[in-house]
C-alpha cells in the first residue's frame, strides 16, 4: 500500500501558539452553541461559591484552541495531506484542571502517529494546552483519517 502522508512527521512537535485569553463572552458563546446551559458556564457568582475563580468552560471548549493549532500542521505541504481526503475520526480530552474565564493558555502540538489502516492512513495529533506558568491544563488527542 502506498502512503500519502510523510512518515517522517511522526514525533514532530511544534512550538506553542500565541496566548489565548479565555473570556466569559467566549465561554458563554461556546456553551450556547453546544446547548450547555449549566450556571457554571454563565454565572460568576456560582463559580466563586463553588471554589472557582470565574465561570468554567464546557468540557469540549479546548477544541477552540486545538483545531487552529492542528490546522497549521495539516496545511504543511511537506506532510502531503490532501484536505479533500481528510475525515475527522475522533477526539479525546484529558483534563488536569478545569478551564475558566481569565485563563491565558497556549497550545503546543505533536504528531504522535501516522500509519496505514486498511485503505486509509491515520494521523494522530496531541495538543498540550498549558497556562502562563507552563502547567498542563488539558490534553486533546485528535485522530484524522486520510483516504488513500
Amino acid at each position: 500500500m502506498s502512503t500519502v502522508l510523510n512518515q517522517d512527521f511522526t514525533g514532530r512537535s511544534y512550538p506553542p501558539s500565541e496566548v489565548y485569553v479565555v473570556s466569559r463572552a467566549k465561554i458563554a458563546e461556546f456553551a450556547t452553541a453546544v446547548g450547555a446551559d449549566a450556571p457554571a458556564y454563565f454565572d460568576p457568582e456560582w463559580a466563586r461559591v463553588h471554589g472557582y475563580p470565574d465561570v468554567l468552560a464546557p468540557p469540549t471548549f479546548p477544541i477552540l484552541l486545538a483545531l487552529p493549532a492542528a490546522e497549521r500542521i495539516l496545511r504543511d505541504e511537506e506532510l502531503g495531506l490532501d484536505y479533500r481526503r481528510l475525515v475527522h475520526r475522533d477526539q479525546d480530552f484529558r483534563y488536569h484542571r478545569p478551564i475558566h474565564a481569565g485563563d491565558r493558555l497556549t497550545t503546543a502540538l505533536t504528531i504522535t502517529d501516522i500509519r496505514a489502516t486498511s485503505s486509509n492512513e491515520l494521523c494522530v495529533l496531541r495538543a498540550r494546552i498549558a497556562d502562563d506558568a507552563e502547567n498542563d491544563v488539558c490534553e486533546v488527542t485528535m485522530g484524522f483519517l486520510v483516504r488513500t
